[in-house]
């Protein structure tokens, strides 16, 4: 007898809660089959991550990087179907995207 069933036997009524820690979390975006493009660039002195080849739709896209500057808690802005995000968080950014189910390369340094 393991240790399932011997809890059950002590609590019969009890209905046991599906795990959440295993499952990967949902996107609500539409996945693409080609990678997206994480680099890093400088403009007009400053640092920037670019995110760029995503081909769904705009609202989704805008979606996206709003999701990301509140998880970065960083400025940034959608503009030519790129994300211009303030700063260097290529590896933050990566992992984010990886979580929602995105494949990322990293392109550059």
């Amino acid at each position: 007898m393991d240790l399932k069933d011997q809890l059950k036997n002590l609590f019969p009524d009890h209905v046991p809660e599906e795990s959440e820690n295993n499952q990967e979390e949902k996107s609500d975006f539409w996945i693409q089959d080609a990678p997206l493009e994480c680099k890093y660039e400088k403009r007009r002195g400053k640092v920037n991550t670019i995110i760029d080849g995503y081909n769904g739709a705009n609202e989704d896209f805008k979606e996206l990087t709003k999701q990301i500057k509140n998880h970065l808690s960083v400025g940034g802005s959608y503009k030519n179907d790129q994300i211009i995000i303030q700063g260097d968080y290529r590896d933050k950014i990566m992992s984010f995207l990886k979580k929602k189910g995105f494949n990322v390369k990293r392109v550059g340094g």
